[in-house]
């Protein structure tokens, strides 16, 4: 008694892997655009949740803004305080966050003017630190090179600003909605 055993030829396996390829081809540049738009997502939700906390930290310790984003951290478990407010995660306290790097800076200097008060009276920040902390600007950068995402900006009016080609500044357009 024979068995007739068959099986697929050396053509008809080729002409599968061949349209799994094309399958590929065409399937990873929307992939590729899908994780692109879900880190600018990510970026944009990152800044309006450290200007949430950056109004509630100010509000809850009255001195101002934090002095970095590390402040705005907390231990787990440990109780709150000015340099430890446990209102974002660690991740984003370390500044880089879904292929973007958050660049935090209090008292900015502003052309024409000044962005810190020490005791009532306005002065420029000396050494970069400042006794009340009355402005801060952020910036997410793509960790990649241009074409990689959008640049956004935010500062303490809580506009969230973006650019396509230039890291964002406060001149740049804000987001629509």
């Amino acid at each position: 008694m024979r068995k007739e055993s068959r099986g697929f030829s050396l053509i008809e396996l080729l002409i599968v892997v061949a349209i799994i390829l094309i399958i590929a081809a065409i399937a990873i540049p929307d992939l590729l655009k899908s994780r692109q738009a879900a880190n600018q997502a990510s970026a944009v939700g990152s800044l309006r949740t450290i200007n949430t906390s950056e109004v509630t930290y100010s509000s809850t310790y009255t001195t101002g803004f934090s002095s970095t984003l590390a402040y705005l951290d907390g231990a787990s478990g440990a109780t709150a305080n000015s340099t430890a407010a446990g209102l974002i995660d660690s991740i984003l306290a370390g500044m880089i966050k879904s292929n973007y790097n958050f660049i935090y800076t209090p008292c900015p200097a502003t052309p024409g003017g000044t962005a810190c008060t020490s005791g009532g009276t306005t002065a420029q920040p000396t050494g970069g630190t400042c006794t009340t902390v009355t402005a801060y600007e952020i910036s997410a950068n793509p960790l990649q090179c241009v074409g990689s995402g959008n640049f956004y900006f935010t500062d303490q009016s809580g506009v969230i600003r973006q650019n396509n080609t230039t890291p964002a500044g406060p001149s740049d357009s804000p987001l629509a909605g």
